[in-house]
């Protein structure tokens, strides 16, 4: 869950210490550290997380302060696995406050929202290749830092996620499947031969976009509404055999006209309708496309979303997934905005507190869209309450 509270050169600010020494405390296994850009240029707002030689080292502390935290809270024995989202925002690029998109191909129903001109020219090949030498670089810094691994960030219509459902772009890039997955793969293959193979590598994938053929991925082509998982469960196969060890399964497009597939909520930020189906055909579709996936790669570490709208019922709806085989893990993206002490409760009470939980009203998400720094402004009101009013006041 990404706070755009970083500081102006890409470093965490005392905020991003702040939210990770809660999560820390909270006894989760596994900490997925959030979108972190790999040039700055590819920065989706001002204040998103850059990681560069000039400010590795404070990762370094970010990192440590984090696992001491873990550690005084869980005891020595604890320490949380740490993974390191590496993004490019692509054509939701604003890295001095303005649109600077950098799109993959053109795609009538998202230019004129993320100010694409009809003139500008795509991404070029030669380009695409540079860019993966700065993935490369990324995670030597985060592996520097501490991390135990990286997470190739390729969902929610980010460059890497739009490279996917690029068939209708020329060059070695774009047109059929191989050419499509050509820029994860060969990324994913590059930084593991400069990490060597102790270094975790994961993938945050779009399994389903939501998004009209033959701008989508993982949908079906007759019927955008209905996903068609056959290229991503290729794709997930094909990772798993170039050693990506940790999949995070998502779907949908926050910034296209149904966040929901992506984020089920009761209360819709300002401007927007309520989600056209009810929370729980969200869920329930996540938990799907999921479990597809699970059973396609059973040996695989495969995580699973959509559980915060669920409340206090996380933890049961996660240990039957687990159960039954529809998921390795189970994530908590808005719930530990919320409740970040969610994982310790359910280790040593056995049950949420229902008083605590993320109640999906989308005040977190409307903090992002207004530019602001995103928390729970309902269970961290002495903190966010204060930045919602001023930033919707401002908006």
């Amino acid at each position: 869950m990404e706070g755009c509270d970083g500081s102006e050169d890409g470093s965490p600010s005392e905020l991003t210490f702040r939210r990770y020494q809660r999560f820390a405390r909270g006894g989760a296994g596994l900490l997925w550290f959030e979108a972190t850009a790999v040039v700055p240029g590819g920065r989706a707002n001002l204040r998103q997380l850059y990681i560069n030689r000039n400010n590795v080292h404070s990762f370094k502390e970010f990192l440590a302060t984090a696992l001491r935290e873990a550690r005084d809270s869980m005891g020595a024995g604890h320490h949380p696995l740490c993974i390191l989202q590496l993004t490019h925002s692509g054509r939701y690029s604003k890295p001095y406050g303005r649109p600077q998109p950098v799109i993959a191909y053109h795609d009538p129903y998202l230019d004129a929202r993320a100010g694409v001109s009809p003139d500008q020219e795509p991404v070029t090949d030669a380009d695409l290749e540079q860019l993966q030498d700065k993935y490369v670089e990324a995670a030597l810094l985060a592996q520097e830092a501490g991390f135990d691994g990286v997470d190739i960030k390729s969902c929610y219509r980010y460059l890497l996620s739009e490279l996917l459902a690029a068939h209708t772009r020329a060059g070695r890039y774009g047109d059929d499947f191989n050419n499509r997955s050509r820029f994860l793969l060969e990324t994913v293959e590059k930084v593991r031969a400069k990490t060597g193979n102790d270094f975790i590598l994961a993938v945050r994938l779009n399994a389903y976009d939501a998004h009209p053929y033959p701008y989508g991925w993982g949908v079906d082509p007759e019927d955008y509404t209905r996903p068609d998982l056959a290229d991503p469960i290729r794709l997930v196969r094909l990772l798993k055999e170039k050693g990506v060890a940790l999949v995070s399964i998502s779907a949908g497009n926050p910034y296209y006209t149904n966040p929901e597939v992506t984020r089920p909520f009761d209360i819709p930020p300002k401007g927007a309708g309520l989600p056209a189906e009810h929370p729980l055909e969200s869920v329930a579709r996540l938990f799907k496309i999921t479990r597809e996936i699970q059973e396609a790669e059973p040996e695989l570490a495969i995580v699973g979303s959509g559980y915060s709208w669920l409340r206090q019922f996380f933890g049961h709806a996660a240990a039957a997934n687990i159960a039954r085989g529809a998921a390795t893990l189970a994530g908590a993206g808005r719930l530990a905005f919320a409740y970040p002490d969610f994982a310790r409760d359910l280790l040593t009470r056995g049950y949420l507190d229902e008083r605590r939980v993320c109640i999906a009203c989308s005040r977190c998400t409307q903090i992002m869209r207004d530019g602001g720094k995103a928390g729970c402004v309902v269970r961290d009101a002495g903190v966010y309450l204060p930045v919602y009013k001023e930033i919707s006041s401002a908006s």
